[in-house]
């Protein structure tokens, strides 16, 4: 395994994923706005803003993670498309991971709708299929 480029690949996969989740939160503000129906559940933006170095830290260790795996399971590739064609399976397991072990889950746990729920499925699965594509273009084992 190239610890440099696992370490890339998550810095990578890190960008990528809060410029799409702040994107979709931008151009879809009923995603927003559906959390906001929910104000016992979710903290107000400044609650939010205020523990967002801990969230920000969490997602750098989750997505690092991510790349180490990726890492252990990569495959040598000769091309990009090939590299892409991985990454988007890779995201795209780890997004339903996601979707059936974090936010199903919380549905069940917590007072929020099934719309807030859908739209988190597809937000998250959309945020993390493209930290795999972004794990899978950077990604190379060390030559």
């Amino acid at each position: 395994m190239n610890f440099l480029r696992i370490f890339l690949a998550a810095v990578g996969a890190f960008v990528a994923y809060f410029a799409i989740g702040g994107a979709m939160f931008v151009t879809l503000p009923f995603i927003k706005d559906e959390f906001a129906k929910f104000p016992a559940v979710y903290r107000d933006k400044e609650g939010q803003m205020s523990r967002m170095p801990a969230g920000m830290l969490a997602i750098f260790v989750s997505i690092f993670t991510m790349a180490t795996l990726y890492a252990m399971l990569y495959k040598p590739t000769l091309n990009l498309a090939a590299s892409a064609q991985m990454g988007t399976m890779f995201g795209a397991l780890i997004g339903l991971f996601v979707i059936t072990a974090f936010v199903i889950h919380n549905h069940v746990n917590l007072n929020i709708s099934w719309k807030l729920t859908v739209q988190q499925s597809i937000a998250y699965f959309v945020e993390w299929l493209v930290v795999g594509i972004v794990i899978g273009l950077i990604y190379r084992p060390a030559m």
